[in-house]
C-alpha cells in the first residue's frame, strides 16, 4: 500500500503544554494532516496548530484538574491506551515517552514509535525522581511500589511496537538497555527563520524551559548569584517560586512569553545556558537558529547537536565551580562565534528535514 493511501493515527501521551515531544506530534500533523490524534488528555487552548485536527481523547479528559497535573494520572495511562481503538487504521505512529506505546493493534497494522525516551521516572531517572520530586511523603511511599508494577507493564509495552524511532543516539542505547531493541535515529527538527542580527551590545545571559529540578536552574541561579551579571529566565514550573526567593537582583523571571518575545530575546542574548541532560533538547537549537551560541552540560543530546567551538561550548559536570569556568572561558572567546555559522549549523535540524526523514523512513516499510 501507498503511504499517501493509507489510513493513519497518531497518538501521544498528552497534550497539555507545548514542549519537545508535542513539536513532534505538530509535525507529524503537518505531515498528514488527515491522521486522527488520539492522547489522553488535551488542552485546547495550548495547541494552535492543531485547531484543524480531529483528536479523540479518554475519559481522563472530564475530570477537574487533569490538564494542569496529568502526572497524577499515571496508574490509569496503562488503561487508557490499551481501550482506543485503532482497528480501522493501517499505520499508527506513536510519539512516545511514558505509556502511550501501548496501544493495541492488529496483526496487519504497522505501529511505528518514536520513542523520545524510555519512561525516566521507571526506569534510569526512578530514584531521582522519587528523591527530589517535590510531593507528599505518604504518595512518595505509594509511589516505589506503584513504580515496580509500571515498569514491568512498560517493558511488556515495548513488545507491541514494530520498528523504533528516537531522537538521539542517547536514548537509542537506553532503548537498547531496557526494551532490548534497535532503534533508527532521525532528529527531531525546529522552524528555521531568516537569520536576525542586532547591533546593539548583549549584556545578558538566558534560560528557557520548564522550572522543574531536573532542568538544573538551581546550579544557573547559584552561578549568577555570585557573577551577578545580568540573567533572563523564560518559563514556570513547581521549582519557580522557590528560587525565585534564592535570586539576586541581577536575575529576572520571565514567566510565559509569547513566541515573538522569545525570539528577541534569543536574539538578543550573549548565549543560552543549557546546564541539564537531555534526551534531544529543543531550546539549544532554538538559541542557535537565533545564531546565539550554548553553554551546555557535557551529557545526553546536546552532544549530538551543539558543535564546541562553533555553536557553543561545554562543561563537564553539574557544579557551580564548572559552570563558573566554562562562562568565564566563553567570555575571553565571544568573539570567535559568528551568528551566521551558528545558524548555518542549526539549518541541519529543520522541520522540513525531520518530516523527509521521517516520510523517507515510513515509505521503506
Amino acid at each position: 500500500m501507498n503511504l499517501r493511501d493509507a489510513k493513519i493515527a497518531i497518538v501521544c501521551d498528552w497534550l497539555t503544554s507545548f514542549g519537545g515531544a508535542e513539536r513532534v506530534v505538530v509535525a507529524l500533523h503537518e505531515l498528514f494532516p488527515d491522521a486522527t490524534i488520539y492522547t489522553s488528555i488535551y488542552n485546547k487552548k495550548n495547541f494552535p496548530q492543531l485547531k484543524d485536527a480531529k483528536v479523540i481523547t479518554s475519559f481522563l479528559q472530564k475530570i477537574p484538574g487533569a490538564k494542569s497535573r496529568h502526572q497524577l494520572f499515571l496508574p490509569f495511562m496503562p488503561i487508557v491506551f490499551e481501550n482506543f481503538n485503532l482497528d480501522a487504521y493501517d499505520l499508527v505512529i506513536s510519539s512516545n515517552h511514558s505509556c502511550s506505546k501501548g496501544i493495541i493493534t492488529k496483526p496487519e497494522t504497522v505501529h511505528v514509535s518514536y520513542c523520545h525516551s524510555p519512561m525516566r521516572y521507571a526506569w534510569d531517572g526512578y530514584q531521582k525522581y522519587i528523591k527530589e520530586y517535590t510531593m507528599n511523603g505518604i504518595i512518595k511511599k505509594w509511589g516505589k511500589r506503584f513504580i515496580h508494577k509500571i515498569r514491568m507493564w512498560d517493558r511488556l509495552a515495548a513488545d507491541r511496537v514494530d520498528h523504533f524511532l528516537t531522537n538521539s543516539a542517547y536514548v537509542g542505547k537506553r532503548i537498547q538497555k531496557y526494551y532490548h531493541r534497535d532503534a533508527t535515529v532521525i532528529h527531531p527538527g525546529i522552524e528555521i527563520q531568516k537569520l536576525k542580527t542586532t547591533k546593539e551590545q548583549k549584556k545578558y545571559y538566558l534560560a528557557v524551559g520548564r522550572i522543574t529540578t531536573y532542568k538544573k536552574f538551581d546550579l544557573i541561579i547559584e552561578a549568577f548569584n555570585e557573577l551577578e551579571v545580568p540573567l533572563k529566565i523564560v518559563g514556570t514550573g513547581i521549582e519557580e517560586k522557590k528560587l525565585q526567593k534564592l535570586a539576586h537582583q541581577n536575575i529576572e523571571f520571565l514567566g510565559h512569553i509569547s513566541d515573538q518575545d522569545l525570539s528577541k530575546l534569543y536574539t538578543g542574548a550573549k548565549a543560552l545556558i543549557f546546564p541539564q541532560c537531555e534526551d534531544f533538547g529543543i531550546t539549544p537549537l532554538e538559541s542557535m537558529a537565533h545564531g546565539t551560541p550554548v553553554i551546555a552540560y557535557k551529557e545526553g543530546g546536546a552532544l549530538e547537536t551543539v558543535k564546541e567551538g562553533i555553536s557553543g561550548i561545554f562543561f563537564e559536570k553539574q557544579e557551580k565551580k564548572n559552570l563558573l569556568e566554562a562562562i568565564q572561558r566563553f567570555e575571553k572567546e565571544e568573539k570567535n562565534f559568528l551568528p551566521e555559522k551558528i545558524h548555518a549549523h542549526a539549518e541541519k535540524f529543520s522541520n522540513e528535514i525531520f518530516k523527509k526523514n521521517i516520510t523517507k523512513f515510513l515509505e521503506a516499510l
